[in-house]
């Protein structure tokens, strides 16, 4: 069933007509109706799995479609979550390394296959590989140099006491490689640390200040930080939780510094921001610009740089470049004490998702995969329709909806599972059963029929089962009845929406 996606992505390939301005598609009927079953959806599974807050945000070329959260940046406190709440945003740092070390190879100041010790002398790794290749700044970046996984200490378990610079630089010598250079995809933390040293050894300039100014700062990103411990703004930084204990319950972690590391996990993020680094990407390529990159290096960044030999793992220069049912995004994604984050794009469709977590739970990048599957064919239709001459538009099904605005909510499935969500969908009607990864294939169309008589549609056109709205004595909704039995109404909170920039 999973394998529907792939037909629903590879209609994106369209581009906005003469006239057409993208920051209206955020307007359009099916896009608001797409973004509300993001809330619906996003909130459900956030309550399942009794995670303290997640933000969100959907991006479409330079235009934020939809960005919102749900529960809580501090459930001791009592503060919400926001589209502006920061969060760690851990291994998505390594983009913005790999950013700064494109900017000095396109200066000249580096090559790519220049050899890491060659840049940086302290670099005296033990070698235990005879013949093995030197580890070069491209190997860094495509995780392909052989090196551990980690600098020598255990900064990953409490109290998360993250090594300094030069402790990293002074426990680099009693290290081995792992495997020979070139040989094998090996994930390193160390190793994008070492491209961190290397954008500050080239630069000349401490590697916070070197990303603030040549990179952050000029794509408008000022709520971005390369390390969470110094962030500005305190109060707005979300409180990180465990995974869910056996008790059932997630344990508050302490706040941190990534230190030594920030080139590789540290940097602090919001949803806000990070859409903002989708929307410059897109309009690099989009305008063949040469703002902070280059559209060509930008381009070099996200193709694959590296196949490791069972030709499914594959990495860009810094980017993770992914393939999921035949369709092609990029980005990276984020773990760490008390955080999860993703960030996908599908350049071909300028289609971005950014989701961000306060505890470790489901997997981010399925959450921001299922954004776009949901929100992109509704951009599709909205693109599509602005092509047309004003008398061939479709009626505007907002009119049609309204009608059945009372029907819309959340009906209790215990104790079978989780509930039966009903949500307005392409002019009417749809059930979302929840909880769900996918809710993009687990979308029920259903058709008025009468009254408060609605029917599902199977597949081969043919009618399939009654759902009857139960109304009470004063007329209000209390239930959904199919199969004969009666399902209660039930309350559920809300994403909150944010107002749609740029």
């Amino acid at each position: 069933m999973r394998t529907s996606r792939v037909l629903i992505l590879f209609c994106w390939f369209i581009i906005l007509p003469p006239g057409a301005k993208a920051q209206e598609l955020s307007d359009h009927p099916r896009v608001r109706e797409a973004a509300r079953v993001v809330e619906v959806w996003l909130d459900a599974q956030r309550a399942y799995e009794r995670i303290p807050g997640i933000s969100a945000a959907v991006v479409h070329d330079q235009e934020v479609l939809w960005a919102g959260a749900t529960g809580t940046a501090d459930p001791e406190a009592g503060v919400p979550a926001t589209p502006e709440t920061a969060y760690s945003i851990c291994s998505i740092s390594k983009l913005f390394t790999a950013i700064g070390v494109m900017q000095l190879r396109d200066e000249g100041r580096l090559a790519l296959d220049d050899r890491v010790e060659d840049v940086l002398p302290w670099f005296e790794i033990g070698q235990t590989f005879p013949g093995s290749p030197p580890v070069t700044v491209r190997a860094l970046l495509t995780h392909s140099a052989g090196l551990p996984r980690e600098s020598d200490y255990p900064y990953w378990i409490e109290p998360f006491d993250f090594p300094t610079r030069e402790q990293v630089m002074n426990r680099i010598g009693e290290q081995e490689m792992l495997y020979p250079s070139d040989r094998y995809y090996q994930y390193s933390n160390l190793g994008l640390t070492l491209a961190g040293e290397i954008v500050s050894e080239v630069s000349g300039m401490a590697y916070a200040d070197y990303v603030r100014s040549r990179i952050l700062d000029p794509i408008g990103m000022q709520d971005t930080w390369p390390d969470i411990g110094t962030y500005p703004r305190p109060e707005r930084l979300a409180t990180g939780y465990s995974s869910v204990r056996r008790d059932g319950d997630r344990e508050r972690l302490p706040a941190y510094a990534a230190e030594g590391i920030s080139p590789a996990a540290g940097f602090a993020s919001t949803v806000t921001d990070l859409a903002e680094f989708a929307r410059w990407q897109f309009r690099v390529l989009a305008t063949e610009g040469d703002e902070v990159l280059g559209a060509n290096t930008l381009r070099e960044m996200h193709r694959v740089h590296w196949l490791d030999p069972d030709w499914q793992t594959t990495r860009g220069l810094g980017f993770g470049v992914y393939r999921d049912q035949g369709v092609t995004y990029v980005g990276h994604n984020g773990l760490c004490p008390g955080y999860r984050s993703s960030i996908r794009l599908h350049p071909e469709s300028h289609m971005a998702a950014v989701v961000m977590m306060n505890a470790i739970a489901l997997s981010p990048s399925e959450l921001a995969l299922e954004m776009i599957r949901l929100v992109g064919p509704a951009v599709d239709q909205a693109i599509a329709e602005a092509s047309r001459p004003e008398g061939e538009l479709p009626a505007d099904p907002v009119a049609f909806q309204q009608r059945f605005e009372r029907f819309v909510g959340s009906y209790d499935e215990n104790p079978w599972g989780g509930e039966a969500a009903v949500v307005p969908w392409d002019g009417g009607l749809a059930i979302l059963w929840l909880p769900t990864m996918y809710p993009s294939e687990g979308l029920t169309p259903i058709e008025h029929v009468q009254g408060n008589v609605f029917r599902r549609t199977r597949a081969d056109g043919e009618p399939g089962e009654e759902y009857e709205f139960v109304e009470d004595a004063a007329g209000r909704v209390v239930g959904m009845r199919y199969h004969s039995n009666t399902y209660p109404r039930m309350g559920t909170g809300k994403v909150a929406p944010a107002a749609p920039t740029g």
